[in-house]
């Protein structure tokens, strides 16, 4: 019997381009889901004001937060100013900070990563250090943006995989080495969150949703990059289609 193609919807960065605001998705998290997660993404412009969020989410099967150049605005979660020149996407905050706990209750899976995973925890309740090199007992877990790209994305530490979580069982590792591209990182986990893996000064480097339904995890690195070539990156990508494909053929 043909399995159902998932949907797996993208909410997509604003920026402007010239006079006019775009909005846009980066290809190597589409072509993560397509490639390893088996599914179609579908860019879902932030227009919040716009739709109905419940209504979104009965048509599609999966949602990917993706990472990006912006942080989430402060107020959401109480913290301090910015500092200035801080990008942020009042648009996208507005979408995503909305639709994560909907699509989780919803039993619709997520995956979210580097700026999604600040989301995601922002929208349980929790709270980010924003220039996390700059809290006592941390590493600098910034890339080089003057080095190549490949350079920014090479493999920078190992993380803790936590016993009996999600990542261990479909890893099978107690450990693997990720990439590190942020400067933001989680301060109080929210709600229902438990933790998944550390990084080794004790930052939070993934959790899942305790009483999801489905598939719901997020993570600080970028497993989407050459997620073809990493087996522990394929691991996530390819739960995540399944639990997305699982949803498609109840919908």
């Amino acid at each position: 019997m043909q399995t159902k193609l998932a949907i797996v919807g993208v909410p997509a960065d604003r920026r402007m381009l010239g006079h006019h605001p775009f909005h846009g998705a980066g290809e190597k998290y589409l072509r993560a889901v397509a490639e390893a997660a088996g599914a179609l993404p579908l860019v879902i412009p932030v227009l919040a004001d716009l739709y109905d969020f419940d209504l979104l989410l009965d048509r599609l099967d999966g949602l990917l937060l993706t990472g990006s150049p912006s942080n989430v605005e402060p107020l959401h979660y109480r913290g301090p100013p910015s500092a200035p020149g801080t990008l942020h996407d009042p648009a996208r905050d507005s979408t995503t900070l909305p639709l994560i706990p909907r699509a989780v209750s919803r039993g619709v899976p997520v995956l979210a990563i580097c700026r999604g995973f600040q989301e995601m925890n922002v929208a349980f309740g929790g709270t980010l250090h924003q220039k996390l090199h700059e809290v006592a007992g941390h590493l600098d877990h910034r890339d080089d943006e003057r080095r190549p790209v490949e350079e920014q994305y090479a493999p920078a530490h190992e993380v803790a995989l936590e016993p009996g979580g999600l990542l261990h069982r479909l890893i099978g590792r107690d450990s693997i080495t990720v990439n590190s591209l942020h400067s933001q990182g989680v301060e109080r986990l929210g709600g229902g969150l438990d933790v998944e893996a550390r990084a080794p000064d004790g930052v939070i480097e993934a959790f899942r949703v305790r009483e999801a339904r489905r598939f719901a995890l997020g993570v600080q690195w970028h497993p989407e990059w050459k997620v073809m070539s990493n087996p522990a990156s394929r691991a996530i990508f390819a739960e995540f289609g399944a639990a997305s494909r699982e949803r498609a053929a109840t919908r």
